[in-house]
Order: structure tokens, then sequence, then C-alpha cells
């Protein structure tokens, strides 16, 4: 008799394909995109060089940098019919339904939607680089009754998404703390909303039609939605003590702490370090050290108890409430810094594509026969 297949749950050590993008190494704690180490990329680029790297493969030159902030703050601008929209939508919509039903919108828009040639697809994955913080900035402004706020083409993209939310630019520091925050979410290999994307493209579907399937798949609170999760978990406790004495309760009845753990990484997240280091200079620099004492207890407990790591999403919550961003909007910027992963994977699909279809192992009812319906009981 054949073997039967093993079922591999959440198609969890499956490898599906192949990609050139990025690579985790988790024995390593490492995480290269194009074969850069992102601490690096972190460290020294600005957010629009690796959204560069993701797109075309290589770092930018000056000229190529130069053309590509150009383009990109050349597009930030929402048409009338975006704009009409915001205004449509319920003030207390959750914001990533807001910003799926906003990129669905400007597909449905773009006459050359359905292309699949691979450069008119960098163009569009530039435009919606360009105006996801713009719909995330004004969507957020409009729920709290405040008036929206243009873009500026002369600033940088993390400089602009400030300026659009709060009206004002802040030091440089937050200002990098912020742009490492948006590479490290950058890429992260077949994730379960980049999956997501190339599923919807395989089928040979639009470019829009995968990113907004990736928004919907980025919302789950198992995914993109934990930095939220975090960050309001943090907030529950007023000492480090308070929040000990609730993770060791919360373990002992096996309850799930979010911003730990993550199915590639079993020795740690690789990106954590480096976003820590930033968060606990933000926490320094303006003066949050009770967060970061609560912070610093509940991950003690977790990882002496149970060995298990924070992820990412762990140090950027608390980052980004100290920037002063609504918990809310916490997944939507995830988006903005998404996307360019997402967009990479989906040219990547199309350069050598084949429609993803897995099988599944049928564990229903055995044949039967159908009964008239007197007869059935």
């Amino acid at each position: 008799m054949a073997e039967t297949p093993e079922v591999r749950k959440g198609l969890e050590g499956v490898i599906a394909d192949e990609s050139a993008i990025s690579n985790v190494i988790p024995e390593k704690r490492a995480l290269y995109y194009r074969g850069y180490p992102v601490h690096a990329l972190a460290e020294q680029c600005r957010f629009e060089e690796v959204a560069y790297l993701l797109l075309y493969g290589e770092l930018p030159t000056q000229a190529q940098l130069e053309a590509f902030a150009q383009e990109e703050r050349r597009q930030r601008n929402l048409d009338a019919s975006v704009r009409h929209l915001l205004a449509l939508i319920r003030s207390d919509a959750a914001p990533m339904d807001v910003l799926r039903t906003a990129v669905s919108l400007i597909g449905a828009n773009d006459p050359d939607a359905s292309s699949t040639d691979l450069e008119a697809i960098r163009r569009k994955s530039i435009g919606l680089l360009a105006k996801l913080p713009t719909i995330v900035a004004a969507d957020r402004r409009r729920r709290q009754g405040l008036n929206i706020i243009p873009p500026r083409e002369d600033l940088t993209f993390a400089e602009n998404f400030f300026h659009m939310y709060f009206g004002e630019v802040p030091s440089a520091e937050v200002i990098k703390a912020f742009d490492v925050s948006l590479i490290l979410y950058a890429e992260h290999s077949f994730n379960a909303s980049t999956f997501a994307a190339r599923v919807i493209v395989s089928t040979l579907s639009d470019y829009y039609s995968a990113i907004t399937g990736a928004i919907g798949a980025l919302k789950g609170p198992l995914h993109g939605g934990a930095n939220e999760a975090v960050m309001r978990m943090l907030q529950r406790f007023r000492s480090a003590e308070e929040a000990r004495r609730w993770a060791e309760d919360a373990l002992a009845r096996k309850e799930k702490i979010m911003g730990f753990g993550h199915r590639v990484y079993r020795y740690g997240d690789s990106r954590v370090p480096i976003m820590e280091r930033y968060t606990r200079q933000l926490a320094e620099r303006l003066g949050h050290r009770e967060l970061m004492a609560i912070y610093d207890a509940l991950q003690e407990v977790v990882v002496q108890q149970k060995g298990i790591y924070p992820n990412l999403d762990y140090p950027t919550g608390p980052a980004y409430y100290m920037m002063g961003f609504d918990i809310e909007t916490y997944t939507p910027i995830f988006v903005m810094s998404r996307v360019a992963g997402w967009s990479a994977h989906v040219i990547e699909q199309l350069a050598h594509n084949r429609i993803i279809r897995p099988l599944s192992r049928y564990v229903g009812p055995a044949e039967r026969s159908v009964l008239p319906l007197e007869a059935r009981r």
C-alpha cells in the first residue's frame, strides 16, 4: 500500500516554493533581505532604500534613490474618489477595514489594474507605497474630528507620515526609530499575508486584489494585529510587580501571552534586539521608564518559565505608543511597510507563475446512499 502523506497543519515546515527576496536562518537568529543582514539595513538605510531593494533586487545608487523617492512623493495625494470614500465610512470602522476598502477602490479606478507586466506592477507598488500613509493618517484624523493634513513632497517617507498624522515632524531620533520599525516590518518570507498575496496573484488575479487579500490576512491578531494586542496588554498594569504576577497566573492557566513566540524562530526573533534598543532609547528620551519596567517584567517571566522569546510585535507596540500613535493604527502602519514585501512577492510569483493549489486529506463520512426525503430520519 502507498504510504499516507503526512498532513502538516498550518503548512508548518512545508516548503511551498523558492524565493530570492528574504531568508530567515532561525539557528543564527538572522534575517536577510536580498542577501543583506536586516540589522545592517536598519542601522544604515532609510526605509525608501529598503523598499527599492525589495522591489528591484539591489540597493539603489544615489541617483536611483532620488528618482524613486521623487516618484513616491509625487503620488502621495489621494484623488477625489478616495477622499469621498473616507467621508462615507463610519468613523468607528476598524482602520484596517478602511485601508482594505480604499485599496480596493484604488484598484477599481486603475484602468490598467489587470496588467501582469512586471514593470507596471512595480509602478503600481510605488503608487500604493505613496498613498497608504496618506490614507492611514487621513482616516485617523477624520475619526478624531480633526482636519485632514495633506502630504508634503519635501519630507521623507517617515517624516511625511508624522506630518500628516500629527501636524508636526518629531526629532531625528524618533524618526530614526520609526524608520527602523518600517524596515524590520517590510518583509518576512512566506508569512500568512504574503502567502495569501501569492496565492491570489497565482490565479492571475490583479495586483490590487492580492494586496487587498494580504491586508485581510494581516488584520488578524495572530499576525499583524499582535502589536496592538501587546500594547493593550501592557496598558493593564500599573507596576512591574503587577505585570509579573499576572504573567505567572496567565502561564499557569495556559493562556497565550501576545508578543511571544514565532512559527519560524525557536531561539528568538532576529529583529527584536535592534527594535528593542530603539524602544529603550525612546523610553529614556521621552520618560517612559515605568512602561519599560512592565515590559521587562513580562518578558522575564515568559522567557524564564516557558523558554518562549518575544517577537517583533513586543518591542514595536510600546515604541509606537511612545511615538503617540493610536493603538488601532499600529497594524495599518505595518501595512504601510509590508506592502513593499508583498509587492516584491507578487512580482516574483508572476515571473515564474504556477497556480498555488494544495491538496487535502478527506476525513469525512465514507460513501453513502441518498435516501428519499420521506425515508430520512
